[in-house]
């Protein structure tokens, strides 16, 4: 080998000189993965970076890689810290990364998780608040994009299964700025709509395309909704705030719809097996009925009707004999009673009204000597005034006045002609005398 020219480096030189270079430039590169070797045993992680134009040739060791806290798949965009080296052996260079973060949707998955630390303090993620979705719904609110494919899927899923449910679509947009608001509107009409559950999907996509889901009003939304809410978003990694808050959360659109009804063949056969079983258990029963009856049919009770009425009917005999006997003595001695009574009624009548007789004559004489009529009778008269009452004074009349005299066998109507005042002693006493004459 000659010598090199005077000024020119040689291949290691120049390497050399590159490699110092490179070293003491450090730079931050944001790439999306494209190759990946991770094997255990190798002291360093080897992978590409790449954009729309060019590849980036990278590496890092081992424990930097284990530092990090990041699991790298292909397709990942990455930020990663590091510098520019040349391996002088194979003359290739390389960026060996000392940091690395996963860039864009590293940052919207910590806001996430921070959101989603707050809203699971207030609760929002208690299964105990979570609703229970009906076995059975009658309506079914869809709300997703009314262009993409999950509206599709899900609609045909449903007719599918159970074609009685009715399926409403709420149509909005399901990516961009504007989606939060959309799909939190969307779930109140929904709820306003008397739906019995509502279907929250979309197809899948990219973390970023997916936001909408993590926005906090649309959280709250689902939260707060009075009827159960299932979320179907994306595909089975996914899982959004929404979901979270949900009332049940499925892996994709179709399994969302899969969830919300049943399988109507599945239900029929149910029905057939239920069937079935009732059948045999009524049977079953009957038959057990039907065992009873004819045990209880052939008692002597529902045998023979003189079971219940012969012992009362023996009973019944032998008390009309006893008191056939009974009844001609009693009447006998009972007659004779009477006729005793009767005499002792008849002699105690006679003392009580013999008294009572005499008593009675002598008030009897007594009174027939007070009567009027029997003064009347005697000779004597009494005068009534023209108002019917007695005259038993001279000064209850006057001359002119008519009066009528009573007498033992008649009356006259007089004419006071005049009026004599008298003794009214002496008068009296001509009258005793002459009442006692």
């Amino acid at each position: 080998m000659s010598a090199p020219a005077q000024g020119a480096l040689s291949v290691s030189q120049a390497l050399a000189l590159a490699k110092g270079a490179l070293e003491q430039l450090t730079v931050r590169v944001i790439g999306e993965v494209s190759e990946l070797s991770d094997r255990s045993g190798y002291k360093a992680v080897y992978f590409t970076l790449t954009d729309e134009s060019s590849a980036l040739a990278c590496l890092m060791w081992r424990s930097a890689y284990a530092q990090c806290g990041l699991k790298l798949t292909k397709g990942m965009l990455v930020e990663a810290v590091g510098s520019f080296t040349v391996y002088a052996a194979k003359g290739r260079m390389n960026f060996s990364i000392k940091a690395l973060r996963q860039a864009g949707e590293g940052d919207l998955r910590v806001k996430v998780a921070e959101l989603a630390r707050r809203l699971e303090a207030e609760g929002l993620m208690d299964p105990a608040r979570k609703l229970s979705v009906p076995e059975l719904p009658r309506t079914v609110a869809v709300v997703t994009s009314p262009r993409g494919k999950a509206v599709h899927d899900v609609l045909r899923t449903l007719r599918r299964r159970f074609p009685l449910a009715e399926a409403l679509v709420f149509g909005v947009t399901v990516e961009g700025k504007d989606a939060p608001s959309a799909l939190s509107g969307a779930l109140r009409a929904a709820q306003e709509s008397h739906a019995d559950v509502v279907l929250l999907v979309r197809g899948g996509g990219s973390y970023e395309d997916l936001m909408p889901f993590n926005d906090e009003l649309v959280a709250r939304t689902v939260a707060a909704s009075r009827i159960p809410v299932v979320t179907g978003i994306g595909h089975e990694p996914d899982n959004t705030l929404a979901d979270m808050v949900a009332s049940h959360r499925s892996s994709t659109p179709t399994a969302a719809a899969e969830y919300v009804v049943p399988d109507a063949a599945e239900l029929e056969a149910r029905l057939r097996a239920m069937g079935t079983t009732l059948r045999t258990q009524v049977g079953g029963r009957l038959a057990h009925m039907r065992l009873n009856v004819a045990a209880f049919r052939s008692r002597p009770l529902f045998c023979d009707d003189g079971v219940l009425t012969d012992a009362a009917a023996q009973g019944l005999e032998q008390a009309a004999l006893r008191l056939s006997r009974a009844l001609p003595s009693s009447l006998a001695s009972s007659s004779a009673l009477a006729v005793l009574l009767a005499e002792r009624l008849r002699f105690a009548a006679g003392q009580l009204t013999a008294a009572h007789a005499a008593q009675l004559g002598v008030l009897a004489g007594k009174l027939e000597a007070l009567s009027p009529l029997a003064v009347l009778a005697r000779g004597y008269s009494v005068a009534f005034g023209a108002d019917g009452h007695v005259v038993d004074s001279v000064e209850k009349t006057a001359p002119g006045d008519a009066v009528i005299v009573r007498l033992a066998d008649g009356m006259l109507d007089c004419v006071v002609s005049g009026v004599r005042p008298g003794d009214a002693d002496r008068i009296a006493a001509g009258a005793d005398r002459m009442e006692r004459t």
